[in-house]
């Protein structure tokens, strides 16, 4: 057996139409995560993150921030529980496992791209790219 094929990372494998029907799903939690990290790279929100007492609580100071944090954990978290890979949010690159000819792939997407036409295997990463 090949190195490649030995073990499944992932438990969902999407197919290229499953994949396709999510688009429009990813591509909103992508969002939802890219705001929230423009929103925390403000300096201000980056010294109100900082301001936080671990010792007090945890609280997040103020309530954007909070709002923000929440929201990229949600986002995260959502995409997580689909297992769909945020590979890089100011991209939009995003990763769908699946299975070709019995191995573990992943079905490569940029957010404005029109459809999943890009696979690749998981060490090669973006740079790997192949069109399905």
């Amino acid at each position: 057996m090949n190195d490649r094929a030995s073990a499944l990372r992932h438990e969902r494998h999407y197919t290229v139409a499953e994949a396709n029907a999510e688009r429009a799903w990813a591509a909103g939690q992508v969002a939802r995560v890219r705001d929230s990290l423009e929103l925390l790279a403000d300096p201000e929100a980056e010294d109100a993150l900082e301001a936080i007492d671990p010792d007090g609580g945890g609280g997040y100071p103020g309530r954007e921030v909070a709002t923000a944090v929440m929201r990229l954990l949600a986002g995260l978290s959502e995409l997580e529980s689909k297992e769909v890979l945020l590979r890089d949010p100011e991209r939009g690159l995003v990763d769908f496992p699946s299975l070709r000819d019995g191995e573990e792939i992943y079905l490569c997407w940029l957010v404005d791209e029109d459809e999943v036409a890009w696979w690749h295997h998981h060490d090669t990463g973006f740079t790997g790219r192949q069109p399905l």
